[in-house]
């Protein structure tokens, strides 16, 4: 077994259970970024895309082996869609950290200024999340056919995998909402994970949990006393 293999396979055993340190790594990882983002830092997405890489790994291991705890198809492909959304939300936050520096002269200044999603903006999310419940909750059923589950479950790793992709976007767009997107993923991911035997991402719910509610009124005081350099040097422009 060559290096690669061995760290790869590396694991603990807490209760009788073996968890992956790939499990335990990538967690601390995601949670290193959930700081980040509460902080409104830049860095927040590339350490959250390592996290993102390992916890692939876990979830879609187990659609490969039968001894394996049971997969959760809607958990490996949000982090395929975290990935891609956090090239583009590190992009997007980059550059508004340049454009409030460059209008502020403050070049340690948050990367954005939270703001709540408009009516419209919100409407869309909230339509597109609902179908897309229904459709992945579709999928996911389909794909997992041969595996012994209730349809319950399906439905909530489809909730689990709409709500992710929705608060991740909204997190990129610096909206208030991505916030309440949490933790209505969080109601559902952390009894379902911990029923799918993966304990440190269960735990870590509930700690981001937590953290989810003192990151909301953290946000949203900020949207409610910093003004918006880019925002305003965008209209005097205009």
């Amino acid at each position: 077994m060559n290096l690669f293999s061995r760290l790869y396979e590396a694991h603990l055993t807490i209760a009788g259970h073996p968890i992956t340190w790939r499990e335990i790594v990538g967690n601390a990882f995601g949670f290193a970024s959930a700081i980040g983002g509460l902080r409104r830092r830049v860095w927040a997405w590339p350490v959250g895309i390592v996290g993102n890489v390992l916890l692939f790994t876990v979830f879609i291991g187990a659609t490969f082996d039968a001894q394996a705890q049971q997969p959760l198809f809607g958990q490996a492909g949000r982090q395929v869609f975290f990935i891609l959304t956090s090239v583009y939300g590190w992009w997007r936050w980059n550059e508004h950290r340049k454009a409030r520096a460059l209008a502020s002269g403050d070049a340690g200044a948050p990367a954005i200024t939270p703001r709540w999603a408009t009516v419209r903006e919100r409407t869309a999310y909230l339509v597109a999340a609902a179908a897309g419940v229904v459709l992945f909750q579709w999928v996911f059923s389909v794909i997992g056919a041969g595996w012994p589950a209730p349809r319950w479950y399906f439905w909530c790793d489809a909730w689990i995998f709409v709500g992710s992709m929705v608060a991740t976007y909204a997190m990129a767009r610096g909206w208030n909402d991505f916030w309440l997107a949490w933790i209505a993923v969080d109601l559902v991911g952390v009894p379902l994970l911990w029923h799918s035997q993966y304990y440190p991402t269960a735990i870590l719910f509930v700690v981001y949990g937590a953290l989810v509610i003192y990151g909301f009124f953290v946000w949203l005081k900020a949207s409610r006393t910093e003004r918006d350099p880019e925002r305003e040097l965008t209209e005097a422009v205009a």
